[in-house]
């Protein structure tokens, strides 16, 4: 989902605004007219068949429903018929707490009085496409099972030092093979098979890999010239790409950090203006890609340039967790510029502001 606002022109108030509060079986329907008054209720399938039965041969008016796993296909279809589709960031809404009385009902009453009112209230959000949501899948599917291989793994040597031995370090792809022969005899009936499992997943983890390299060479060559900085790789500039999906949604670059929940929290009242933890909003793969990567340019193996100039300074000035803040703030850097890298299409220059710093002194 992109959690930048669809609706920042929604001005008029339409003559009938509709709560949808979906359900895994069914969705509750709640409408009400331009003066609030209530209109009609419903309980309707969530299948497709059901929703443009119920919504296909109706006036267009505005849809009010809140993100999850149906809203996607839900929020197409709906457009497709023709009516104007809110979808609704709860946590945004809600954050933490959630109301104290509510059933899908009231849930359904309160989207369709909130959406009559004003959808800025509701913090709107614009589903991807179906074909970036596609690919993303691919993204999602192999990272399961990296962690699932990771978790494996872990299990593995665990269960080795257990008994006191300890098996060879090496790379995940190679773990079965070298580590084999280092199994204690007495645990071979129990780890051998979840060897060939590790090495089972690996050979699927890399037919993701080809699926990648093939979707950035047909659809998406523009990761291509997102891999220029040092620790961006195929798969963290295709997650980025599918992520932001159009790089004109936003009107600064530095407006990216806070779309991958990079920037801190924000509760300052009066004189109070605690420094709080990151937001953690947006998604959490490409947020945790982007701190992989910074993770690297931070990293013995970094090349100089200038996002690891600005983390080691961070780092520098001591106190307590500075090389998490550093490693924080450097992926933030890092959104930002491939941001810039994609909206003017520009080569990458590693040592851009020590030149000019040069040059200026």
């Amino acid at each position: 989902m992109s959690h930048t606002s669809a609706w920042n022109n929604a001005t008029e108030m339409p003559a009938v605004t509709i709560g949808l509060d979906l359900g895994d079986r069914t969705s509750r329907i709640f409408e009400v007219s331009a003066t609030g008054e209530q209109l009609a209720e419903a309980v309707v399938p969530t299948t497709p068949s059901a929703l443009a039965k119920y919504f296909g041969k109706r006036a267009s008016c505005r849809v009010v429903l809140e993100v999850g796993t149906h809203s996607p296909w839900v929020a197409r279809t709906l457009t497709e018929l023709g009516h104007e589709v809110v979808v609704a960031n709860p946590s945004a809404v809600y954050g933490k707490g959630r109301r104290r009385k509510r059933n899908d009902r009231m849930d359904a009453e309160f989207l369709a009085r909130q959406g009559r009112a004003d959808v800025k209230l509701l913090h709107p959000i614009r589903h991807r496409s179906a074909a970036a949501q596609a690919d993303l899948a691919l993204l999602r599917a192999r990272d399961q099972l990296v962690q699932t291989r990771t978790g494996l793994i872990n299990h593995v040597r665990g269960a080795v030092k257990a008994i006191g031995a300890r098996l060879t370090r090496c790379a995940a792809e190679a773990f079965p093979r070298r580590v084999r022969a280092e199994v204690p005899e007495a645990l071979r009936p129990a780890l051998t098979p979840l060897l060939e499992v590790i090495g089972e997943l690996s050979q699927r983890i890399a037919g993701y890999d080809r699926q990648l390299v093939a979707a950035i060479r047909d659809r998406h060559p523009v990761a291509r010239r997102l891999q220029q900085p040092a620790g961006v790789g195929p798969l963290t500039a295709l997650a980025y790409v599918l992520l932001v999906e159009d790089p004109q949604r936003f009107g600064r670059s530095r407006d990216v950090g806070a779309y991958f929940g990079l920037v801190p929290r924000l509760d300052e009242s009066s004189d109070s203006r605690p420094q709080l933890r990151i937001s953690k909003a947006g998604d959490v793969l490409g947020r945790r890609l982007l701190v992989s990567a910074a993770h690297y340019i931070l990293g013995p193996f970094g090349p100089p340039c200038d996002l690891r100039r600005y983390g080691e300074a961070l780092a520098a000035r001591g106190g307590k967790n500075a090389k998490k803040r550093a490693v924080v703030a450097v992926a933030r850097k890092l959104a930002v510029l491939l941001h810039r890298l994609w909206v003017s299409e520009t080569a990458y220059d590693p040592d851009y502001l020590a030149t000019r710093q040069t040059r200026a002194a």
